[in-house]
């Protein structure tokens, strides 16, 4: 049984963009990587994924389960989101805020028994902010902040975790940080993990397969070598651009797919959208 299966989803916000016709599997213990360009449809996919919006057609099945008739917490038992952006309204403690990640499991009138507080404890732990606990958020950095909000995913032990960009704006740092809680995750075989990213070699680094996202349609699908190719990338993301392997790693990575030269020789002018833009 896959984990998480969408099977031909659809969904349009009032703009008229979203997802079109979506399909694809994540197995158990597997790390997908959803890629693309700005409006492809990465970030509504996660939307669906967690039930933020349903589709139009289609269906998504999580482990098994037809995702429209599961209630929210039995749900959120099930998957676990780190969002792009991690704000909180009131100036809580880390600790406060990672134990609110045990909501899901709440049977009573708490969710503050000795079980959730060794869960968020050990999230702590893991994610390396356990020193922070006791710190306010509106006291910490942005990669500290992150961090929190992959701790808070983490102590809500869902076995599919969903991740939106959990690099983006951070210094390297705190990049490597989440990069390895991630890897470590997907090593010890804790759950299955479906991560967006703007950042095409992340992606390709460490990713079982990779999804191509571009105007909301799936363009490719399959291992980092098969998707990271200028005959999938040039189309999805108009422009052109160089496939290397990593000289250590032998994965693929994009290489100079914006220099001097090609800018000054018109290169881009081949595309549509460039085109386009030429005439604006």
């Amino acid at each position: 049984m896959n984990a998480v299966d969408v099977q031909g989803v659809t969904f349009c916000y009032r703009t008229g963009r979203g997802v079109e016709d979506v399909s694809f599997q994540a197995a158990p213990g597997e790390l997908l990587g959803i890629v693309g360009p700005n409006s492809a449809g990465k970030s509504t996919l996660l939307r669906l994924l967690s039930k933020v919006v349903l589709p139009e057609r289609g269906r998504i099945l999580v482990e098994g389960q037809e995702i429209t008739t599961l209630p929210r917490r039995s749900l959120a038992r099930r998957v676990a989101v780190v969002p792009q952006e991690f704000q909180v309204a009131f100036p809580f403690r880390v600790a406060e805020v990672v134990l609110m990640g045990r909501y899901p499991h709440n049977t009573g009138g708490s969710w503050e028994g000795s079980r959730d507080h060794a869960a968020a404890a050990a999230a702590l732990e893991a994610t390396g902010i356990l020193h922070l606990a006791g710190r306010r958020m509106d006291e910490l950095s942005g990669g500290e902040r992150q961090l929190v909000s992959i701790a808070r995913a983490l102590a809500q032990e869902a076995p599919i975790l969903l991740l939106d960009e959990p690099t983006a704006h951070l210094d390297l740092r705190h990049q490597g940080i989440i990069l390895q809680i991630l890897v470590r995750r997907h090593r010890e075989g804790r759950g299955t993990t479906i991560l967006v990213s703007h950042d095409l070699n992340l992606a390709a680094e460490h990713c079982d397969r990779l999804l191509l996202l571009a105007g909301g349609r799936v363009r490719a699908l399959g291992r980092p070598k098969e998707v990271m190719t200028p005959e999938h990338l040039e189309p999805a993301y108009g422009c052109p651009v160089v496939v290397e392997r990593h000289p250590v790693s032998g994965r693929p990575r994009v290489q100079g797919s914006l220099n001097y030269r090609s800018v000054q020789k018109g290169a881009f002018s081949s595309f549509p959208e460039a085109r386009e833009a030429g005439r604006s």
